[in-house]
């Protein structure tokens, strides 16, 4: 399409960037309102009338930062993030630090001033070149078009080299000067809309820096580090790992540690219970060897374990900004591993397969099925009245998720319940590991549940504090897409995952204030206040009904004990 002339050049300008975008394959927007950015803004709205992008608008600006990273989470491809100058731009900070340290792809669009308006206390005006420092993979400040020819052209370089760089999120700094915008229109010929980036791409003869061909990818890929069978080897699986964490543990024949966000919580050599068997005689301290996959982030004993002397550690890596390197102890680094000779004998990994299934048990009440009738059906009624705890509440979770289904898991003591006790299975598992931090987890989970509407329920589990610290992404604007999803809260009142620190035993009279922060707010009213369904489960009869698929957005509310 050769792009329109139009009476703004900022609008000229912001058109042919995004026509090289999608050209290029890209299909996902979250714009935030304002008046720098609106060449951009109605650029967005016109591409996504002709069926060419979709669109994504948010108030909040951290919400937003988010929502493009769920999107970007689940589709694999790079996603655009549009916000007007100043403070706007700082509330993206959050969402692109997540992105920098998962590897998340996301090209960051804010608008500024000429630079004949910086410096000067313009309106509106900061410093935004650098200001994400070295988060992202590269900045580009660009300066005001102003209609010379020329300028469509370096709007189209500027997008392919954007893409090239998104490995993470990248920065693009668009001085606009007035007029801001002019009207224009697009043909009405709508292009299909698709999820893969991979079904629009253009040939690898046109671009061959940002879409290598099958041949390049296969010349240029890494060597993979030849792994052989050594006694005592351990397979630990972090966030990001993915599927060959499971399939190399398999040709090792050795134990899989893996957390419940890996992406290699299944298969036979799964090991749960893996905290205890980490202390246990005959156990972890036959540990020679640990091939770790992703970022580790929800124990102690696996940091620990690669510092011990005697233990040798090879660490794969991901898309992470850094390498994973406890103690500075790892004594390889590699790209990608093959396993050569033969594996381990079974009894190595099944030892502890064996012994985490004993220690995992069911500590939970269960009916008597071998109990006469009536005494059957006491014990089973009692079970379906009984008390939701920690575990109950994962455990029902995880039943109610299926492989076409998503699952979000917050930062609070629910995800590390969830890593202690979860068995096996090969269901999409996400959550914000990269800082670990609660911001965001709502917004990630909704942009993960508007990219797979035709998969199942997107399912987020959540803390009291979580929730409410994102509680802003429950808002959808007019005409805005309200997808399938579920935020089931475990409400104890407060951040009790400082109970189960070392600071709980000696603290003072101010913990409960400082660190536990109790808070009380209806999430009821919340609900109703956003527009979302509610449902309250104080038994775990009415949790495993409430967890039935919802229509639409869904807020499940659990009452916990704090201990």
């Amino acid at each position: 399409m050769t792009t329109p002339r139009t009476e703004a050049p900022a609008t000229t300008f912001a058109v042919a960037l995004l026509e090289e975008f999608v050209r290029l394959g890209v299909r996902d927007v979250v714009l935030g309102p304002g008046s720098r950015s609106q060449a951009l803004a109605l650029a967005a709205a016109e591409f996504e009338r002709v069926g060419r992008l979709r669109l994504r608008v948010r108030i909040d600006e951290r919400v937003g930062g988010f929502l493009a990273l769920g999107i970007a989470v689940e589709t694999r491809a790079p996603v655009i993030l549009i916000t007007t100058s100043g403070t706007a731009v700082a509330n993206l900070h959050p969402a692109v630090l997540e992105a920098h340290h998962s590897g998340v792809p996301l090209i960051v669009i804010t608008a500024d001033r000429p630079d004949s308006l910086r410096g000067i206390g313009s309106n509106q005006t900061t410093e935004q070149p650098g200001i994400f420092g070295s988060a992202v993979r590269r900045t580009w400040d660009v300066a005001p078009p102003t209609g010379q020819p020329g300028e469509t052209d370096a709007a189209a370089v500027l997008a392919r080299d954007a893409v090239a760089a998104a490995t993470g999120p990248v920065h693009l700094n668009l001085a606009f000067a007035e007029p801001l915008s002019s009207p224009f229109a697009l043909p009405d010929a709508p292009a299909p809309v698709t999820t893969s980036i991979a079904d629009t791409l253009p040939a690898p003869t046109a671009f061959p820096e940002v879409v290598p061909s099958l041949e390049t990818l296969e010349a240029n890929a890494p060597e993979a580090y030849a792994l052989h069978s050594v006694p005592g080897t351990v397979v630990v699986a972090g966030t990001l790992a993915g599927p060959r964490a499971e399939e190399v543990a398999r040709e090792l024949g050795a134990p899989l540690l893996a957390e419940v966000t890996s992406g290699a919580h299944y298969g036979p050599h799964l090991v749960v219970a893996y905290r205890e068997l980490l202390h246990a005689a005959n156990f972890g301290d036959r540990i020679s060897r640990v091939i770790v996959f992703g970022h580790p982030t929800l124990s102690r004993e696996v940091p620990a374990l690669i510092q011990r002397d005697g233990v040798e550690t090879i660490v794969v890596r991901h898309g992470s900004a850094e390498d994973y390197n406890p103690g500075h102890r790892v004594v390889r680094f590699v790209d990608a591993v093959t396993v050569v000779g033969e594996p381990e004998p079974p009894s190595w990994a099944g030892r502890w397969v064996s012994a985490s299934r004993a220690l995992i048990g069911d500590v939970d009440t269960a009916p008597d099925i071998e109990a006469d009738a009536g005494a059957h059906a006491k014990s089973e009624l009692a079970a379906v009245r009984a008390e939701v705890t920690r575990r109950t509440l994962v455990e029902a979770v995880w039943r109610a998720t299926w492989p076409h289904d998503r699952l979000v898991l917050g930062a609070s003591r629910l995800i590390r319940e969830a890593d202690k006790v979860l068995p096996g299975k090969r269901i999409t598992v996400h959550a914000n590991r990269g800082l670990a931090g609660i911001d965001g987890t709502i917004s990630t989970a909704l942009g993960i549940a508007l990219s797979s509407t035709d998969r199942g329920t997107t399912r987020a589990l959540v803390g009291d504090l979580t929730f409410l610290h994102d509680v802003g992404a429950l808002l959808f604007g007019e005409g805005e897409v309200r997808p399938r999803i579920q935020v089931v809260v475990g409400n104890d009142g407060g951040g009790t995952i400082f109970d189960a620190l070392e600071v709980a035993e000696s603290a003072g009279p101010g913990f409960e204030r400082v660190l536990y922060t109790p808070q009380h707010a209806p999430i009821e009213a919340l609900a109703a206040a956003y527009g979302w369904e509610y449902r309250r489960a104080d038994t775990r009869g009415q949790l495993d009904q409430a967890l039935t698929a919802s229509s639409g957005p869904t807020i499940v509310e659990v009452p916990l004990p704090r201990r």
